[in-house]
């Protein structure tokens, strides 16, 4: 039988996804340094309500709070013999959370990066990479996710480990990567590059797009290069609410629900399937999301003009691929904050 996502994509033109794990966390009273990984045991109840804070504002789909749950990260918290563990009670509370919801939500199981470095400048190798997400995917897969969720990845090598070990778990899944290097991964990797990438994999994703990086104009332009090679995989969205800054020894991102409710429609008409936010994104963000992509007319794709006359300004005059010169730097006191 065909998985919950690939149904709700073929029924619809585009699924609304959820908004920042970290964000919403630290609003509850997580503290710097802490795992968030170990509040699926220690606080359930605020996991749950992470959830449902996404569902009850329209989302679609929702991932689990298992991002850094892979060996390597819960190392740092002597909770790497913890892995399975931690991922399957992640995911079980998804599956509570999205069985009670009255409306198809797929529950997707969050894979972040390692923290580690492959390839011929790194010490993991492709075998021990795939170990660490195999063992996290199973977890997962016994909680009760629906669709694996690989994300905020910069190096393809990472990339293709994270494919094969969801494949072990005999799972369907997504990726997405973090283009913020002047239109780059930190790793290099420009947008063309990540649509030839996953075409090619033995295991392609359903979906796969960016996620994170800088703010909302420069993830749509990121959109823009995936699109502009014309993949038939459907295109994901996740971009950050604005630009972070430091006020008050807290993190606060400048984006508002109505610039976010903008970037949605824009993400929308450009052609992604799958649309949510990032860093700074929370339930408020969400909610004007959903009403301004159920309420606002289809429009034409947005040119990066357009991009940056109603988001703001990208944060390099550069998109990685070296074909399209983009608006300068300077237009970036247009965003709305």
């Amino acid at each position: 039988m065909p998985d919950v996502l690939s149904t709700l994509l073929a029924e619809r033109p585009f699924l609304l996804t959820d908004g920042a794990t970290g964000t919403t966390l630290f609003n509850m009273g997580l503290q710097s340094g802490d795992a968030p990984e170990l509040w699926n045991d220690e606080h359930p109840d605020r996991i749950a309500a992470l959830y449902k804070g996404a569902v009850e504002a329209g989302s679609d789909l929702f991932l689990t709070n298992s991002f850094g749950g892979n060996a390597s990260r819960l190392k740092l918290h002597n909770a790497q013999d913890r892995t399975r563990e931690l991922n399957r009670k992640a995911a079980e509370i998804g599956r509570e959370v999205a069985d009670k919801a009255g409306r198809p939500v797929v529950v997707a199981g969050s894979m972040g990066p390692t923290g580690e470095i492959m390839g011929a400048i790194g010490t993991l190798s492709h075998e021990d990479a795939v170990a660490m997400f195999h063992e996290q995917a199973e977890g997962l897969k016994e909680g009760g996710a629906d669709v694996l969720w690989v994300e905020t990845i910069s190096a393809p090598e990472e990339y293709k480990a994270a494919a094969e070990a969801c494949g072990l778990a005999g799972m369907p899944w997504v990726g997405t990567m973090s283009f913020d290097t002047a239109g780059r991964t930190m790793m290099g990797v420009t947008s063309a590059d990540m649509v030839k990438m996953v075409t090619r994999l033995p295991n392609p994703p359903l979906a796969f797009g960016a996620n994170c990086g800088v703010g909302a104009s420069d993830l749509l332009r990121t959109v823009k290069g995936f699109l502009a090679e014309g993949p038939e995989l459907p295109v994901i969205a996740k971009g950050n609410a604005g630009i972070p800054k430091y006020v008050d020894g807290h993190i606060h991102y400048n984006g508002t629900p109505e610039l976010m409710a903008d970037y949605a429609c824009m993400a929308r008409d450009m052609g992604a399937r799958i649309i949510g936010g990032c860093c700074g994104t929370t339930p408020e963000h969400l909610a004007a999301m959903r009403e301004a992509l159920d309420t606002r007319p289809a429009a034409p794709a947005p040119t990066l003009e357009q991009i940056a006359e109603r988001l703001g300004g990208f944060s390099s005059a550069s998109d990685g691929t070296g074909d399209e010169p983009s608006p300068e730097r300077q237009r970036r006191g247009r965003r709305r904050s």
